[in-house]
């Protein structure tokens, strides 16, 4: 029976290895398929990741590279012949451009580059909203009272992250248009806000002064915030 026994055994053994060989040589191929993926989906997030590196700082010392000339004009120039893949790192070249040429007194261009990022929705909101902001400021000597109103509204809103500065910009609007209660009382409401800054705070009181106004220092006047 012992015999038996290890006989059968060796003969289990046999087959079992025939059977795992069979499965080698038939789907083999899925592991070495799923080893080369693997191997090779590291080296290409790799090599990526060096491509990102050397494109960033590429664009950094472009950048720098720029902003060392002489006059804006020049690095207006040398900033519209620099290449940006992303469009982040394109928004943020669009900003430099645009100030330079506004500088330059390049308005229409100006204008053009912060349009371009106004309107990418592959950028930050936040980044649209500052191009917006910045084309309000510099279109204040060509654009009317009523756009210019109308602009700074919308990013006035709950919720916009340059509300409180908007909301700065309106009061210069009504003091422009000879309101100067409603300047006051706009002023008022942003010394009100729990998220006015110092600087914001010092230059809506040192307004509403001027404006023959009386500040009212309620718990953020009197933290100093």
């Amino acid at each position: 029976m012992s015999n038996n026994d290890s006989f059968i055994d060796e003969v289990n053994d046999e087959v079992r290895r025939d059977r795992l060989y069979g499965m080698l040589r038939r789907y083999g191929w899925i592991a070495i398929l799923v080893i080369v993926l693997i191997v090779g989906g590291a080296a290409f997030s790799e090599w990526r990741k060096a491509q990102a590196r050397t494109e960033a700082e590429a664009l950094g010392d472009a950048m720098l590279n720029a902003l060392k000339l002489d006059d804006s004009a020049a690095r207006a120039a040398a900033f519209s012949k620099i290449e940006a893949g992303q469009p982040s790192a394109r928004a943020v070249l669009n900003f430099l451009t645009a100030s330079e040429e506004f500088e330059a007194g390049d308005a229409a261009d100006a204008t053009a580059h912060l349009q371009e990022i106004a309107n990418n929705n592959d950028v930050p909101l936040i980044y649209r909203q500052i191009a917006s902001f910045k084309m309000l400021g510099q279109g204040a000597a060509t654009m009317s009272v009523e756009d210019r109103r109308a602009g700074y509204e919308a990013l006035a809103q709950p919720g916009v992250a340059l509300r409180l500065l908007a909301s700065e910009q309106l009061a210069m609007i009504d003091i422009e248009t000879g309101d100067t209660d409603a300047a006051i009382a706009r002023l008022k409401t942003i010394l009100d806000d729990s998220e006015v800054t110092p600087d914001l705070q010092q230059r809506a009181l040192q307004v509403i002064v001027a404006l023959g106004g009386e500040p009212d220092l309620g718990a953020n006047g009197a933290n100093g915030n």
